[in-house]
């Protein structure tokens, strides 16, 4: 087995330097828990940024990539494959309506839930019905329209100039939102929570009135739901805990068990604004990560993880503000079900997580002031208690900073 000096100097050498890493390298990861080249155990609380819902390595979830893998592992989307097509039975069964296209990622999933918005509105002939209003601090991935429906200027500027028909209003600004959605907007897309911008949480109230403007004004509402979805939150998907439906929702991250695909799912009507050629990709749905995705969804469901993630969720943010109470270091504790943030009151975020990694936890800096934590859902309340403690500690030695 490679050091980790030989895998670090290797990245420097013939990897493109686009990823801050942090300084470990992982060789095998089991439950709760990643071991890296030393042989040394780490309790994760990132989930491979809340993909790993089941925990690393379930054998449920391996046997049925093996046994796939072992049978039928690619024949691009010109044919039928069962995988592919039980699992979006089984998304339009959990959500209760939709038809599906399956892709390799969350940006994927978001740029096909644009497109189809844009086909949707346009049909009638509205030329000029083609903008999209999405949130500030939001993050929907890194493709070039993607990236311009993020609302990160910083991301932004590098790149510039970014398409023009994206626009953002403040999270939560109910006001703002109303006087962007016009005439020509054809979609409002939105995270319920915004994984990467903080986890800062949408109002039931904002969402509602996304939900009224659409209506009012012929746009498509969309739920970019790729971080939240599929149980991260104490339901299986975010928007529940609003009640407010949308007419798309985007899933990717914990949907394959790990490996990577991506799903747009739209209600019937707005679904059928695609016909044959519109839209398409070749590994999108393949053989194995649907495989992955069906035995995915069986053990969240089977095992009781959607109600664990409610419970454990709730364990953690008392944790966490029990152990940073009355230290002015920490600002606040936000969060629903397994997806937390630590907000801090100064840039700390990547030195705390630095030293969160020295005593064997792995969280991650999602701002410069926030420390995020999306441990897999079959979290224990000891691995609750543990993970609190440790940052309770870190946090504590900046209480005069």
């Amino acid at each position: 087995m490679s050091t980790f000096e030989d895998i670090r100097t290797a990245e420097a050498a013939y990897h493109m330097h686009v990823y801050g890493r942090q300084p470990v390298a992982f060789v095998r990861g089991e439950g709760m828990h990643l071991y890296d080249t030393n042989g040394r155990a780490y309790l994760d609380f990132v989930g491979g940024i809340a993909v790993i819902s089941t925990g690393h390595s379930h054998p449920d979830v391996v046997r049925a990539i093996q046994e796939q893998a072992a049978t039928l592992s690619h024949v691009s989307n010109l044919y039928y494959t069962e995988p592919q097509v039980k699992l979006a039975q089984r998304l339009h069964d959990l959500l209760g309506w939709g038809k599906v296209f399956f892709a390799n990622s969350g940006a994927e999933a978001n740029e096909c839930a644009v497109k189809l918005a844009r086909k949707h509105t346009l049909k009638d002939g509205a030329k000029s019905k083609f903008k999209v209003v999405a949130a500030m601090g939001s993050f929907h991935g890194r493709t070039v329209a993607t990236l311009a429906a993020t609302g990160q200027p910083h991301k932004h500027e590098p790149f510039a100039p970014l398409p023009a028909e994206f626009s953002h209003v403040p999270l939560n600004d109910e006001h703002a939102l109303d006087s962007a959605v016009g005439d020509e907007t054809s979609a409002v897309l939105l995270e319920v929570i915004q994984g990467e911008g903080g986890v800062n949480l949408a109002t039931p109230e904002f969402l509602n009135a996304a939900r009224k403007f659409c209506d009012e004004r012929g746009a498509v509402l969309i739920f970019d739901e790729v971080q939240t979805g599929l149980g991260r939150t104490g339901r299986w998907f975010a928007f529940e805990h609003a009640g407010v439906i949308p007419d798309v929702i985007t899933l990717a991250k914990s949907l394959g068990g790990g490996l990577p695909i991506g799903a747009c799912v739209a209600q019937d009507e707005i679904a059928s604004a695609f016909g044959r050629g519109d839209h398409a990709t070749t590994f999108g749905g393949g053989p194995v990560p649907s495989a992955a995705a069906l035995a995915t969804i069986d053990v969240i469901d089977r095992e009781g993880l959607v109600e664990n993630s409610a419970r454990m969720g709730e364990r953690l943010v008392a944790s966490l503000r029990a152990k940073t109470a009355g230290n002015p270091a920490v600002k606040e504790v936000r969060g629903t079900g397994l997806l937390v943030a630590v907000q801090l009151n100064g840039e700390w975020a990547a030195d705390i997580v630095a030293a969160a990694l020295l005593r064997g936890l792995l969280v991650n800096n999602v701002t410069p002031s926030a420390v995020r934590l999306s441990p897999p859902l079959v979290a224990t309340a000891g691995d609750i208690d543990r993970a609190a403690g440790v940052i309770g500690e870190i946090v504590d030695g900046y209480r005069t900073a």
